[in-house]
């Protein structure tokens, strides 16, 4: 089994393989990848005549009944928007499992192999799947694909070593693995406690690159290997996860829950999310906007919580 390494050089600009690959047959396959992509791909998140926003929406009550634009309120900057657009997004979803398997985590390699096994066999028709595992360095552990097979024989690549660079780790992703598919249904699972020891990138620069690009975290969190005692200067591991999620429109399951983290996160994105669009009525040059999206009573909606300039 191969297994390929993300390049924290040039600022994660490219990947570097592991062990040899056959250089030609992997490029052909990217590019048909791209071709594939761009076929399918919607528009953007921004654009020069408006916003478009993921949102996940659902009845507290969990009734069928359609939910409408007019049962929605969106705040840009904390002035109220004007709503073009509010459509159900039943489209597949490519989700990035993002595993902290470095040497302190308090869960077993059995548990985090757990954890990811459960995704595969809750995805739906068109889904795909990344697994990510790291340390100091972010590895590809399974490629991306849909095969419940094929990823549960990569789990075993799985091994607990070195210090969590979660935050170089998230970056990684986003440049390599998910840029290209800027517009699309892109979410990041991150099985871990939260906690970053010696990442070159910043939480806040983390942060703000997901809410660019419109990329949903959601944890499958881990007991905290700190117990709170950890640098003032660096945010505690609940607190990285707690915004994480909550900036992105996100939630939160244990890691000792992991069926029910896979069946509600699949779920959710096959049959919550909607896209809403707006034209902003204010949009200051180069500066981070608040994002506030309400629903009326009975209607639990979340989405991230900033539009980041481009």
């Amino acid at each position: 089994m191969q297994k390929q390494q993300f390049d924290r050089a040039r600022n994660f600009k490219r990947f570097r393989p592991r062990f040899n690959y056959a250089i030609g047959f992997a490029l052909l396959l990217v590019a048909c990848g791209l071709a594939l992509a761009q076929a399918g791909r919607r528009q953007p998140a921004s654009t020069e005549s408006g916003v478009m926003v993921n949102v996940v929406a659902a009845r507290t009550d969990k009734s069928n009944a359609q939910i409408t634009a007019r049962q929605l309120s969106v705040y840009d900057n904390g002035v109220e928007q004007t709503i073009r657009n509010f459509t159900p997004d039943p489209s597949p979803a490519r989700i990035v499992l993002l595993v902290d398997n470095s040497l302190t985590i308090r869960a077993d390699v059995e548990k985090l192999e757990r954890a990811a096994r459960e995704f595969a066999y809750e995805i739906f028709e068109g889904d795909k799947l990344l697994i990510v595992g790291y340390d100091e360095q972010a590895e590809i552990v399974a490629d991306w694909t849909d095969n419940a097979k094929s990823i549960e024989s990569s789990l075993k690549l799985f091994r607990k070593k070195g210090q969590p660079h979660l935050f170089d780790a998230a970056g990684a992703v986003v440049e390599q693995a998910l840029r290209n598919f800027s517009g699309q249904k892109n979410v990041i699972v991150v099985i871990s406690d939260g906690l970053d020891r010696g990442s070159q990138m910043t939480f806040e620069k983390t942060l703000a690159e997901l809410q660019r690009l419109d990329i949903t975290v959601y944890a499958v969190q881990a007991q905290d290997r700190t117990r709170g005692a950890i640098r003032r200067d660096v945010p505690k591991p609940k607190q990285v996860i707690d915004k994480l999620v909550e900036g992105t429109g996100g939630t939160i399951f244990s890691i000792d829950e992991p069926s029910i983290a896979a069946k509600s996160i699949c779920d959710e994105l096959r049959k919550n999310r909607y896209l809403v669009s707006y034209i902003p009525s204010s949009t200051p040059f180069g500066e981070t906007r608040s994002l506030l999206v309400l629903g009326d009573e009975g209607i639990a909606v979340r989405s991230k919580t900033a539009q980041q300039p481009n």
